[in-house]
């Protein structure tokens, strides 16, 4: 299989599906606290998916990483570490923004800098600049971004017209925008380290690729290997927050049933969020398969954003923008499925709705810049 933008497209939608999906699984855990249910999700969305699904599609990929240069590995799990502070304020900004304002606003900074950072910074920008399709598609990104921040005034409007007592119901009992949007602007930022991960771990690919071909296999998977560095770089960064959180907050006893809050979880303002009562066994196993499906939904994400990313040809620095703008598509219409827009004026509906166009547009935009490449 060779460069095919379109289906490239198709599987960043699936990405961008799986990834905007993550956070659904943490509503119904009962009396967790974030850092409980948060950890558990990573390990299996960082340690645990990468390696079994590593292994499953790219026979000897710890023969593969053993013999990648010490550097990269650094240099790879150095950027992943940093996506990871990104990875873990962005879970605190979508509990005070809720789903649909703090995915947009997070990772509006997110695709900016990390769809143009990698280009600028390799020099590949002033080559862009002087091809048809390569301008198409910093066209397309910058759509993106207009739209983003046409959803970014829609949430906005959107925190002026919606009661406490109903953003409580939906499960925003902790939404603010003052608090959320810093939050989000940082996690956007440091997100975006993940574009500069997958980068630095080109070089894990292409070692990746020969094997692959040498042995029958398909270059789709060639970048399963670099998410596992990656993303071990991220689940230590989150592993020790959640340790600091678990510590200050003395919440081990909720591993083994202990209750605690669960702030994504919908409930009446004035009804209690706590019990004293432990968790039975039924509702542990629950809690435990909840946040680990929530790790599996994330996971799928770049899974399906590395097979896109081999798709999009010469400019594949272009799948970040699809992929953050496919997350953000289907966040709005989880949003709009979980009545977070619900009594908000026609003007609010209208600005949400226009840039959700706009996404759709940019990704067919940034698509089509890939197709005229390709025939370049």
């Amino acid at each position: 299989m060779g460069v095919n933008p379109l289906v490239g497209v198709i599987y960043h939608w699936i990405g961008g599906l799986a990834s905007a999906s993550n956070f659904i699984p943490f509503r119904p855990i009962k009396r967790w606290s974030f850092e409980i249910y948060w950890i558990i999700q990573g390990f299996a969305a960082w340690i645990v998916a990468p390696i079994v699904i590593g292994h499953i599609f790219v026979p000897d990929v710890l023969t593969i990483l053993r013999a990648t240069p010490v550097p990269t590995l650094w240099h790879t799990m150095f950027w992943g570490a940093l996506w990871g502070v990104g990875g873990l304020t962005f879970g605190l900004a979508v509990r005070y923004l809720g789903i649909a304002l703090g995915y947009a606003i997070a990772l509006g900074f997110c695709t900016a800098f990390g769809t143009l950072m990698p280009p600028i910074f390799n020099g590949q920008i002033f080559s862009i600049l002087r091809q048809t399709g390569g301008r198409v598609i910093l066209l397309g990104v910058a759509i993106c971004v207009m739209a983003i921040a046409v959803n970014g005034l829609a949430g906005y409007s959107k925190e002026k017209e919606v009661p406490a007592e109903e953003r409580a119901a939906i499960g925003e009992r902790d939404f603010s925008f003052a608090k959320g949007l810093g939050v989000a602007i940082f996690a956007g930022i440091m997100s975006s380290c993940f574009a500069y991960g997958l980068s630095a771990g080109k070089g894990i690919a292409l070692i990746t690729r020969q094997h692959l071909l040498s042995h029958g296999g398909s270059e789709l998977w060639q970048n399963l290997p670099v998410l596992i560095v990656v993303l071990i770089g991220g689940f230590a960064t989150n592993l020790l927050w959640s340790i600091i959180l678990i510590v200050r907050n003395d919440s081990t006893a909720q591993f083994l049933g202990a209750p605690g809050v669960n702030p994504e979880q919908a409930a009446p303002v004035d009804e209690p969020a706590d019990s004293s009562e432990r968790l039975t066994p039924a509702i542990l196993a629950s809690n435990y398969a909840l946040a680990s499906l929530a790790g599996v939904l994330w996971y799928f994400q770049f899974f399906f954003y590395s097979m896109g990313q081999t798709r999009m040809g010469k400019y594949d620095f272009s799948s970040w923008t699809l992929h953050m703008a496919s997350i953000i598509i289907f966040a709005t219409l989880w949003g709009l499925m979980l009545h977070e827009w619900r009594d908000t004026s026609r003007r609010t509906k209208l600005l949400m709705a226009v840039g959700l166009f706009l996404l759709v547009g940019s990704t067919v935009v940034v698509g089509w810049g890939n197709y005229l490449e390709s025939l370049a």
